[in-house]
């Protein structure tokens, strides 16, 4: 009898204990007014999940609203009217200033210009691609030569204009480099518009190859190296390694540097502006927009300029696009 008394408490002691651990502190009822507690914060957690992406991309889309979005409405909204960019006066003239950039010649003219920079593009893309797959493959100084094709890229592009109107000057450095072997050195480089603009061009292949050179390398050096070991095995050649493992694992990266090659050949502006101002037939497109806005007071017939250039890369690239799509490369 004495044992089954002792043996009650200590029962009644283990259930008391269960039921603390079950409801946290001991308490009873305190489980129920937790677990009231637990299913509303079930119901706030969804709604911050949803909420969470937004919330870390309210500053970025405010920064890109007020200075990409809200410029380009009021830039499309001054090409409709005849505002000069200091009155307060806007009257509302149609597709007038469209009208003038397609027919007046000196207006539309600037265009044939860009094919110098487009040529100059075709250059530099296909340099930096060369050295890029060159300087993949293990050399000695192959980080020298980085640096050296990168750097210009790092170069401001007004000291570069500079630099370059007393390279091309007469009697610059161009000419004493050239009298060493012999040539004449009396031509005047930037004197007309076809060698002025044959050498802005080259100095935007100088300026930009190191641009392409650095993401082509990044390309190629995320391919597998075990590829390029199962090509050495099967006796394959530099050039068939190029064009069979890197050309079509590049290939997205390629015509990226295409669409930066169009749409940067139609909006050069500071090397030109620089070495020559706009003078001797080098005026770009956006050079004559600047100087429409600024210098001539017609702010709406820039403004349609730019909506005009705007539309033209957006239209290149919606080109790009279709004839040559992105395809998923799957190498592994």
């Amino acid at each position: 009898m004495t044992e089954m008394t002792h043996a009650a408490p200590a029962k009644t002691r283990r259930a008391a204990a269960g039921r603390r651990a079950q409801t946290g502190d001991g308490r009873p009822g305190r489980g129920r007014r937790g677990g009231s507690g637990g299913n509303g914060g079930d119901r706030r957690g969804p709604l911050l999940r949803r909420l969470t992406p937004w919330l870390y991309l309210a500053v970025p889309l405010a920064l890109l609203i007020t200075f990409t979005y809200v410029p380009v409405a009021n830039m499309i909204y001054f090409s409709f009217t005849d505002w000069d960019g200091v009155s307060p006066d806007r009257n509302f003239t149609g597709v007038d200033n469209y009208r003038q950039i397609f027919t007046r010649p000196e207006l539309f003219r600037v265009f044939f210009v860009s094919f110098y920079y487009l040529a100059a593009s075709v250059v530099q893309i296909v340099i930096a691609l060369y050295f890029a797959t060159i300087l993949s493959f293990d050399l000695r100084f192959r980080n020298l030569f980085k640096g050296i094709l990168f750097f210009p890229y790092l170069i401001n592009g007004v000291a570069i204009g500079f630099v370059f109107l007393y390279f091309f000057q007469d009697g610059g450095t161009l000419d004493s480099v050239l009298s060493w072997f012999g040539a004449e050195t009396d031509r005047a480089w930037l004197g007309d518009p076809t060698s002025a603009n044959t050498s802005l061009a080259g100095v935007s292949v100088w300026r930009f190859t190191g641009l392409n050179f650095v993401l082509f390398l990044g390309a190629i050096q995320s391919i597998p190296g075990e590829l390029y070991e199962a090509a050495q095995l099967d006796g394959a050649s530099r050039w068939q390694q190029f064009r069979h493992i890197i050309a079509p694992s590049i290939r997205p990266v390629i015509g990226l540097s295409v669409i930066l090659a169009i749409s940067g050949s139609l909006a050069v502006f500071e090397i030109p502006y620089i070495m020559t101002g706009g003078a001797t037939g080098t005026s770009t497109f956006v050079i004559q927009t600047v100087k429409l806005a600024f210098q001539f007071n017609k702010t709406g017939l820039a403004s349609a300029a730019a909506v005009v250039l705007l539309l033209i890369i957006l239209l290149i690239t919606w080109i790009q696009r279709r004839l040559v799509p992105d395809e998923k490369v799957d190498l592994v």
